[in-house]
């Protein structure tokens, strides 16, 4: 059974870079990196939630920050992308620690008001601090020179940039969701209880896993920030909070690429259906039911579901026909 989920995994990342490597030929390379900035956004959601069994509303506050420090830096201060991608996702992990400290303790739906009591405190910060341009936000964000050499002006040369990225970012991902520490993870989640009578210590555990969430988070809100050369107050948004659970839901909670395929639905759903102004929300809604009740698992979850069950029924069909 390893064996098989090592090589469904391996199949998985394969695919994923099959489609980087092919997508700008049939697809906008900006709205490529879009769904990859979102992906990266929902995998790192999806640790919290899918792994670690707590529900956030309030991963927008981390996504935001990432994207404001990100743009500030490489606009006010001049740093290259790189620096200023590293001070986004620092900053969403400093702030990660601080409120992940505040509402670890909680659980269920105390530890989900928390959480968004929290990022509308980030929204209102910086509606009201000057240097995110308040409803301006920050415009004409400079991509910059990646060490100083390669030109990220260029769309093609940063979807590069951003592929390597978001592949090298799930690949961590999954190592932290194959290590023993994401196994004592899947057992706090399961079981609280016997964990604790294990001899773990879940609350630094929970903490762990919070703060490895909002640094996943940030470093796609910095790059967002620089894809688009644009933060604002849309980043640090409740919608956008929202949007991630919508997008780890339907594309699969608890699997490794669930959240990449939700946010390419949902992410093409916003950019095809523009034309239809608000009516997309109504049919992101109807995507959202239509999961609940016939894809429980989400997308890539019950497709894993089907496959495992079509696999024991060969075996089993191999047994009996051994036996007879």
């Amino acid at each position: 059974m390893k064996a098989t989920a090592a090589a469904s995994r391996l199949w998985g990342f394969g695919v994923v870079a099959l489609l980087i490597i092919l997508g700008p030929v049939v697809v906008y390379p900006v709205l490529l990196m879009k769904v990859m900035c979102f992906a990266l956004f929902a995998a790192g959601f999806n640790l919290l939630l899918g792994f670690g069994g707590l529900l956030s509303f309030g991963h927008a506050a981390y996504f935001g920050i990432g994207s404001y420090v990100s743009a500030y830096a490489a606009k006010a201060w001049g740093w290259p992308p790189e620096a200023a991608v590293t001070a986004g996702t620092a900053a969403g992990a400093l702030l990660g620690v601080i409120f992940g400290v505040v509402a670890i303790r909680r659980q269920g739906i105390y530890f989900a008001m928390i959480t968004l009591a929290l990022a509308q405190l980030i929204y209102f910060v910086c509606l009201q601090v000057p240097f995110t341009g308040g409803e301006d936000g920050l415009q004409s964000v400079p991509r910059g020179k990646l060490l100083g050499l390669v030109d990220l002006s260029n769309d093609l040369t940063l979807y590069g940039v951003v592929s390597v990225v978001f592949f090298l970012t799930l690949l961590l991902v999954s190592r932290i969701v194959h290590s023993p520490f994401g196994h004592v993870l899947r057992a706090i989640r399961d079981n609280e209880a016997r964990a604790i009578s294990l001899g773990y210590k879940t609350v630094w555990y929970r903490l762990a896993v919070f703060v490895l969430s909002t640094v996943v988070c940030a470093l796609a809100g910095a790059m967002k920030a620089i894809v688009f050369q644009l933060a604002s107050l849309t980043d640090v948004h409740w919608t956008t909070s929202g949007e991630v659970v919508l997008m780890t839901l339907v594309g699969g909670m608890g699997t490794l690429f669930g959240p990449l395929v939700g946010a390419a639905v949902v992410v093409a759903a916003e950019f095809y259906l523009a034309s239809i102004g608000s009516w997309v929300q109504v049919i992101e809604g109807g995507i959202f039911v239509a999961c609940v009740l016939g894809f429980r698992a989400g997308i890539v979850g019950t497709l894993a579901d089907f496959g495992r069950r079509s696999i024991a029924a060969r075996q089993g069909a191999s047994a009996r026909a051994a036996v007879n």
